[in-house]
């Protein structure tokens, strides 16, 4: 098992309110048109209302999960923005949470039908003013660990080609914190999806300890032409139906050469993807963790997804699997529990509505696992 002086954990980046009004009906849709069209009164039970996000989900799953978790986000002082400080408070205890005025609270409507992929409608409010110099780094002096998600939502971090996003993760490297990042999908017409995003990514990677995106996402940022390509084999379907592994390997190599340490890829329904660097590059890794990840060296491997109990929505289970994945490297875990509990906590994710009703507690995890918990067939 590994151990670490310093236990905190810091989760950065993008917060918003998550409204997912849930749908009055199990009847499987194939299209979104067939569920929603113009002029039509669709029928809803009552809404979930959540701290979301990368902050709100991966923090508040690590919080769920046993880790010590500070959060440093930004907020409107609008009605959203005091919903959220209320959730916060509840939860997480003493935040970093910044309260900026006469700026929009970020929030999402998520509408999670049955047999399509949720949609999701987003404004990223405060996040796009939140920068580099809204980094307590005094706080990241004490952290074992510091995770940021979502700076392809936030405007400060992907403009001047991510020159904020490598400055502020060169500086918690320097302050011996290990590092970990994952992204969001952005729109194809954004200002964002206009960034350099392969420049960004190859300066910023080097001083990320664990990469979490999902394979999409990836693609979208660093191959573009693959994500065409497999959004036309996917023909309105989830990409994560039409790509295996082989797909996936090219993007991992090219992140290799870049210098990352650890990458971790989503791939949806069907699992997920780990591919480790060599012996000395793992050993730089912060937090006292790096001497104890050497045990990683050279892994590729596909862990194939759980199968769920009921399949109710996709909401924050790829933010729930980063947290269980980040909780047990913070616990010492083989690689291989490591990705087994990431990818159980997933499939319990999905399970209910919101992000953290399904979030089960290791030890429950290892029973299942140990009992024979059947995976999903690809």
């Amino acid at each position: 098992m590994g151990t670490h002086r310093r236990k905190q954990v810091i989760c950065a980046g993008h917060i918003c309110l998550d409204i997912t009004p849930a749908a009055a009906t199990e009847v499987k849709y194939d299209d979104i048109s067939e569920y929603l069209s113009p002029g039509s009164l669709v029928p809803v039970r009552e809404a979930e209302i959540h701290i979301g996000g990368s902050v709100g989900n991966t923090g508040s799953a690590m919080k769920k999960l046993g880790a010590d978790v500070r959060m440093m986000g930004k907020i409107g002082d609008d009605e959203f923005g005091k919903l959220i400080m209320d959730r916060v408070n509840d939860s997480m205890g003493c935040s970093g949470m910044i309260t900026a005025k006469g700026i929009p609270t970020s929030y999402s409507v998520i509408l999670a039908v049955p047999g399509i992929d949720r949609v999701i409608l987003h404004n990223s409010g405060a996040n796009d003013t939140f920068a580099m110099s809204d980094i307590d780094l005094d706080a990241v002096r004490d952290a074992c660990l510091f995770h940021f998600g979502y700076p392809t939502l936030m405007k400060e971090f992907y403009q001047n080609d991510g020159r904020d996003l490598v400055r502020m993760f060169r500086a918690v490297k320097n302050l011996g914190a290990a590092t970990s990042a994952d992204m969001a999908l952005i729109s194809e017409d954004s200002a964002a999806a206009r960034a350099d995003w392969e420049t960004i990514i190859r300066e910023a990677v080097p001083y990320i300890d664990i990469f979490a995106p999902s394979a999409e996402e990836l693609a979208f940022l660093i191959n573009r032409p693959r994500y065409y390509e497999w959004k036309r084999k996917a023909d309105g379907r989830d990409v994560t139906t039409v790509i295996s592994e082989k797909d996936i390997h090219p993007l991992a190599e090219k992140l290799l050469g870049w210098g990352a340490k650890v990458i971790l890829i989503k791939c949806g329904a069907a699992g997920l993807y780990l591919r480790t660097a060599e012996k000395e590059n793992l050993r730089r890794i912060g937090g006292d963790l790096g001497e104890y990840m050497t045990e990683w060296a050279d892994i590729e491997h596909f862990e194939l997804c759980y199968k769920p109990r009921r399949v109710v929505s996709g909401t924050g289970a790829g933010d729930t699997c980063i947290a269980a994945f980040l909780c047990a490297v913070l616990e010492g875990c083989s690689w291989m529990e490591a990705v087994q509990l990431a990818a159980a906590t997933g499939a319990s994710c999905v399970e209910e509505y919101d992000t953290l009703s399904g979030i089960k507690p290791f030890a429950v995890l290892r029973d299942k696992i140990a009992h024979g918990w059947e995976k999903q067939k690809i």
